[in-house]
């Protein structure tokens, strides 16, 4: 019997690289900003809330080398930078706010599953069934 879908080694090193990008928490809040249209650093700081001048400069050139976010300097004094999404980063608004969207109708849910698991946990049956 052959598989259908052949388990490629690099396809999945490509696809867990680019979920490690976009799945981290500050990537997804700062693309979720920037779509809402070019900003300044220190005011993508402000609406982000709670992550650190280190992390945001981190996470800006991140998400500017993968092609999601363009940085442009213009020659002032002090010097301005802009950052905005590019083409590739907008085309992430939409599975990141659909599985948001997601997230949000089905916590409820999956808090109680873990519940759940939980007490199962504590039974006498589930460290047998464990074994």
């Amino acid at each position: 019997m052959k598989p259908r879908h052949l388990h490629r080694t690099e396809d999945c090193r490509a696809i867990s690289d680019i979920l490690q990008r976009i799945g981290d928490k500050w990537s997804i809040l700062v693309v979720g900003k920037l779509g809402e249209g070019p900003m300044r650093f220190s005011e993508l700081r402000l609406a982000v809330g709670g992550i650190s001048q280190k992390m945001l400069t981190t996470t800006l050139r991140g998400l500017e080398r993968d092609g999601f976010v363009t940085r442009t300097v213009y020659p002032t004094i002090p010097p301005r930078v802009d950052y905005e999404l590019t083409g590739l980063g907008f085309s992430l608004l939409e599975p990141v706010g659909a599985l948001g969207e997601w997230a949000r109708a089905n916590i409820g849910r999956v808090n109680e599953a873990r519940v759940r698991f939980d007490a199962g946990c504590d039974s006498p049956q589930a460290a047998t069934r464990s074994r």
